[in-house]
């Protein structure tokens, strides 16, 4: 048994040598600097919205590579009383409207908007609820996941919530949309994706078998769905033809992205905290991105031949690719 096992594991770091032996090994073009740690951003007509550990939302003109703005939070009280940053959990954009949700008192979150210089609460962190991520549905709309795996619809102008779902008793990870917003994909502790209509919170499908753990991440784009995976595995979905494939890495896959094509996918790929990017349709390894200073936390593609990918450093690393 023992024999066969070592066989195994001889084969899987064979395959995965192979699998990178054409990969083109890329440095960062440049980088930028935010305030903390990056936990989410968002890319608007060239500005980049970066969420921090630092209490601070920075914003980045991606054109001159400059910082331009940066929209503070207050610092919070922890559990022994001590004043520290408060977290931003994600970020996100619609028209002038910046949609913040961040780490409150007491294990609570805050969900703000932020426009002309001026903070509209949304919901506060002392209701205690555990939101995990909040995004914008359309302009009266947000749509916000609990740690618990509760997915809500909330109606801002009239303040309360007009729809919720129970995905599964698996912790929540991540939900990503659809281009047109019209459908939600939701990853969590099990594994598995749902997908749900954004408005009504009908259940459309479910994506099994490919993953055998928790998903860190999930995006979709033109019918294709790409997970991060726990176990090593990247799966890809591909929704035109009903069918599926994982490929698998050499540590956790802590993030992952799809192109704007979808012709290539970009995750998280060994504990250097590398990226690799590779064909969707020939799975070959094309591309490995090094010098990421920690654990990758958000691989954004600008466009087919332009990357941003973030981790838990201050540093933002850009690479361009042939």
């Amino acid at each position: 048994m023992n024999i066969l096992k070592s066989f195994l594991l001889t084969a899987f770091i064979f395959s995965l040598s192979i699998s990178n032996i054409n990969a083109k090994d890329l440095k960062p073009d440049h980088f930028l600097v935010a305030s903390g740690g990056v936990t989410d951003l968002v890319l608007k007509e060239n500005k980049l919205y970066v969420a921090t550990t630092a209490s601070s939302v920075d914003i980045f003109n991606i054109t001159t590579n400059e910082k331009i703005d940066s929209i503070k939070m207050p610092k919070i009280k922890d559990f022994l009383g001590d004043v520290i940053d408060s977290k931003i959990y994600s970020v996100d954009v619609l028209n002038d409207n910046i949609l913040i949700l961040s780490q409150g008192e007491k294990g609570g979150r805050n969900i703000n908007i932020y426009k002309d210089g001026q903070m509209q609460s949304i919901i506060e962190d002392k209701e205690r609820l555990f939101i995990g991520r909040a995004k914008f549905l359309d302009e009266n709309h947000i749509i916000y996941a609990l740690l618990s795996n509760q997915i809500y619809l909330y109606d801002i102008r009239n303040k309360k919530v007009l729809n919720e779902i129970q995905i599964s008793q698996s912790k929540f990870s991540n939900f990503k949309f659809t281009q047109d917003k019209s459908k939600i994909v939701i990853c969590d502790e099990s594994g598995i994706i749902t997908m749900i209509d954004s408005k009504s919170f009908e259940v459309l499908k479910t994506f099994k078998y490919q993953n055998l753990d928790n998903v860190f991440q999930v995006d979709i784009r033109n019918n294709f769905i790409l997970t991060a995976g726990q176990d090593r595995r990247a799966a890809v979905y591909n929704l035109n033809t009903n069918k599926a494939y994982y490929k698998e890495f050499s540590f956790l896959i802590y993030s992952a992205a799809l192109s704007p094509s979808t012709n290539l996918a970009a995750v998280a790929s060994d504990e250097e905290n590398n990226v690799t990017i590779f064909d969707t349709r020939s799975k070959e390894n094309l591309y490995k991105l090094f010098e990421n200073k920690a654990t990758l936390t958000n691989i954004l593609f600008i466009n087919e031949n332009e990357i941003i990918v973030t981790s838990d450093d201050k540093q933002i690393n850009y690479y361009k690719i042939d």
